[in-house]
């Protein structure tokens, strides 16, 4: 038989307790993962994954512009946000200034939330406004203040949101 006839290399390349016995398949066609299995260049069996060697380079330098985009992204992001922060801050700070001018303003009410007002140069220099409950197209013929600054409306925090302007308030 085939099996017998072994050549005197092949009783060499076997393990001596295996000398004798039949000759097995092959690791890689047992049903059983030899423990060097993991370490093998190819697949063990057919349905196994591919192998594929990779280039770590190539890895490192895909994982390094993917990770710059992301953070460029997030950074942007980040910036916008801050810039719609300055702008929002900036309009709070505009109505605080406003505000004060408004309160220091002569008023002989007390003026109510979401209600609108209308606020006039005094012509004088002390106070500079005046709050009133009359607006400049209800006056009539006599027009009681100089110039008529900006309807303004008293908001729930307090402060005063400029509703349309004539004038510069700031």
């Amino acid at each position: 038989s085939i099996m017998s006839e072994q050549s005197p290399l092949d009783e060499h390349m076997m393990p001596p307790s295996k000398k004798d016995s039949p000759q097995e398949a092959p690791p890689i066609l047992n049903d059983t993962p030899d423990k060097r299995s993991s370490f093998l260049e190819y697949p063990m069996h057919v349905g196994s994954a591919p192998i594929v060697k990779i280039d770590g380079n190539a890895t490192a330098k895909a994982g390094l512009q993917a990770m710059h985009h992301q953070t460029h992204t997030q950074l942007n992001q980040i910036r916008e946000q801050m810039e719609l922060l300055a702008v929002q801050a900036r309009k709070i700070q505009e109505r605080i200034e406003v505000s004060e001018k408004i309160y220091r303003a002569k008023c002989s009410f007390k003026p109510q939330i979401n209600q609108t007002y209308y606020l006039y140069s005094s012509g004088m220099e002390s106070p500079p406004y005046v709050l009133s409950l009359i607006g400049p197209n209800e006056w009539g013929r006599s027009k009681s203040y100089p110039q008529f600054i900006a309807s303004v409306r008293l908001m729930g925090d307090h402060t005063w949101e400029v509703i349309n302007s004539e004038a510069s308030i700031l």
